[in-house]
């Protein structure tokens, strides 16, 4: 199980850059919630000792279980909604053994490898619109249960990894044409029920993010107020910054909650100015890209979707939390991959830093 390690092969340049992703997030954490700096510290010594430990399991030996982590992805997903805690109108909070975690972060990290190995054990077996059926199958129900939570913003980042995972798994061209086809008309018609008021199947928050995308000068005082901010508070540190200790600060003012979560890339902003924004984009885009040339040299197919299922769970999550924070994109909630206060989420990145240093070494 351990023979694949080496330290000839470890990646040390993307341990680098992951660490130097976190240390920005530590810092813009402790600017933003002094309180939160110790416990995401706390997160951050889990995540790279849980990163090494999995880095030298082989990760084909893991894969062997894929069913199991099918089945725990599920359980706990369900437990979310049973026994979960509530926050914000939401429940996706559990506590197992006293330990308080959010199952939907761990669900992204459970599909990329129960996929890995499905995707390859089944594509010769059935036949083709019976093996997309039971792949759809699959990740429709966590993602439904992820969707009642509710967690609209998290539940599409599955479908997103889950559609980059089944393109390099190799599915046919003419598979992914016709998924674009629906998938634009879908999200038009999110877009549509966001504006039918009461008659609409999306909740009444999910509704007001749309909105306030659409017509923020409607909801200045509201949805949009947050955004509005968030874009002043970037705007004002300019080309430098105005440090951990910058004078007239907007976070200081209370204008922008969750800073530390979904708004984390203002404190980025504000704090170090333009030149930080562009150091932050810059080592995300550096982890993206490395994770697809792993992806791309990697000895197998199962090792190639690791690679790039967490390729796209950085890029893309990062792009969406990136682009709420500058009002691109409407009020998503989610969080910026290693700079974001929160234990699971960085914890289960690390976890799958920790399987692709595995597949580099393998290659």
């Amino acid at each position: 199980m351990f023979k694949t390690f080496s330290f000839r092969k470890f990646d040390y340049f993307l341990v680098a850059l992951v660490c130097a992703l976190n240390y920005c997030g530590l810092i813009a954490v402790q600017n933003a919630a002094p309180e939160l700096y110790r416990k995401q510290l706390i997160g951050f010594g889990i995540g790279v000792v849980l990163m090494l430990l999995v880095s030298m399991v082989d990760y084909h030996q893991v894969l062997r279980l894929h069913w199991f982590i099918y089945g725990a992805c599920i359980v706990l997903l369900l437990l979310v909604l049973v026994t979960g805690s509530s926050s914000g109108g939401a429940q996706r909070w559990i506590s197992l053994f006293g330990i308080t975690f959010q199952p939907s972060e761990a669900a992204k990290i459970l599909l990329i490898l129960f996929f890995a190995q499905y995707i390859i054990m089944y594509r010769k077996k059935m036949k083709l619109p019976l093996y997309l059926l039971s792949c759809l199958a699959l990740i429709a129900f966590p993602v439904f249960l992820v969707f009642r939570e509710p967690d609209l913003s998290t539940s599409l980042m599955l479908l997103l990894i889950f559609c980059v995972v089944m393109f390099t798994g190799g599915i046919e061209w003419q598979v992914i044409v016709a998924a674009a086809a629906v998938f634009i008309p879908a999200v038009s018609w999110i877009i549509f029920q966001a504006t039918r008021g009461e008659n609409s199947v999306l909740s009444q928050y999910q509704r007001n993010r749309i909105l306030a995308w659409l017509h923020p000068e409607n909801f200045a005082d509201t949805t949009a107020y947050q955004t509005t901010n968030s874009m002043m508070a970037i705007g004002s540190g300019g080309l430098y910054g105005k440090g951990v200790d910058g004078a007239s600060s907007f976070l200081e003012t209370g204008y922008i909650s969750e800073s530390q979560t979904d708004f984390i890339f203002t404190v980025i902003g504000e704090t170090f100015g333009f030149i930080g924004c562009c150091a932050v984009v810059i080592l995300i885009f550096l982890i993206t890209v490395k994770c697809f040339l792993i992806a791309a040299h990697a000895r197998d197919a199962q090792g190639r979707i690791i690679a790039s299922g967490m390729g796209a769970w950085i890029g893309l999550q990062s792009f969406l939390n990136i682009g709420v924070a500058t009002g691109l994109l409407p009020n998503t909630g989610i969080p910026l991959p290693f700079v974001s206060y929160g234990l699971t989420s960085l914890v289960c990145l690390y976890a799958g830093i920790g399987f692709i240093l595995n597949v580099r070494m393998q290659q």
